[in-house]
């Protein structure tokens, strides 16, 4: 009865073991152990992250994520298109397995997201029509000159905007970059925010009509670093994405990987971890 009895214990905590175990994997482990595919979802955001021909995934952060699934033994890989507002949604509804986006870390996101490690450090700016007729370099300057900024939604530079005193009332939010510089062309908008990558681009194809602001005129408190996000449920595999993008970032194949899309050496983000980001921006 005792030596039954005792075998029943051994095990139940053999099965107990197991469960645990079986309980450390995520849904991306999940789906990878049954040969399916990784899914990155990423918006339409030159030169970050955006579509090609057949949605052939292209911009920094996807060549980046790519080369780090590459060193993890990973290449079957699936691009999921959506809206910059719909990423942490569809990351939560397990629509895709991870967002490529180029998406800052923030205290507010942390709550949602699980963040690699920091992949680059950047600053924001402002587009504005050429000559910078409404005098706009800082947030405040909307609140002085009673101006209005145009941003996408979910961009961090509605917080950020607000956190300088900026009415939501003077906030235009638009889906993405497009629109963007059409409101700031139009006139309907004094200023666009956005990243300083996103701002070169639309002034590069804007015709002159549109400059870019002085990234350096912005508190230091806005610069932010870039991280990719996960489900909190994947942390078994964000920790082994983290090792493999520990060998990776910085490296002559990486910095090859992202060079036509204007990340260089200057981007890399330091020593800063995603513990400390999310708890200081």
């Amino acid at each position: 009865m005792k030596k039954s009895l005792m075998m029943t214990t051994v095990l139940a905590g053999i099965a107990l073991g197991s469960s645990t175990v079986a309980a450390m994997a995520g849904a991306l482990m999940d789906r990878i152990n049954a040969g399916e595919s990784i899914r990155i979802g990423f918006a339409n955001e030159v030169p970050w992250a955006y579509p090609g021909e057949g949605n052939a995934p292209l911009g920094f952060v996807n060549a980046y994520v790519l080369g780090v699934l590459g060193e993890m033994g990973y290449d079957n890989i699936e691009p999921v298109v959506t809206d910059w507002g719909g990423l942490i949604p569809g990351l939560q509804a397990n629509r895709f397995d991870m967002i490529t986006g180029g998406m800052y870390i923030l205290n507010s996101r942390c709550e949602n997201v699980t963040f690699s490690e920091p992949m680059a450090k950047v600053a924001d700016a402002f587009i504005v029509q050429a000559g910078n007729p409404e005098g706009i370099s800082t947030y405040t300057d909307f609140v002085a000159k009673n101006a209005t900024m145009v941003t996408g939604a979910g961009f961090n530079t509605i917080e950020a905007a607000m956190k300088e005193g900026v009415p939501e009332a003077q906030i235009m939010q638009v889906p993405g970059p497009t629109e963007i510089l059409a409101a700031v062309k139009a006139g309907r908008a004094a200023a666009g925010a956005v990243t300083f990558f996103t701002a070169q681009e639309l002034a590069r194809n804007s015709g002159g009509e549109i400059e870019v602001t002085d990234p350096g005129a912005l508190p230091e408190w806005t610069q932010n670093w870039v991280g990719i996000g996960f489900r909190h449920d994947d942390a078994d595999f964000v920790a082994a994405f983290n090792e493999a993008q520990a060998k990776y970032l910085g490296s002559d194949a990486m910095l090859a990987a992202v060079a036509e899309y204007g990340y260089d050496a200057k981007v890399l983000p330091g020593d800063e971890t995603t513990e400390w980001v999310c708890g200081n921006r």
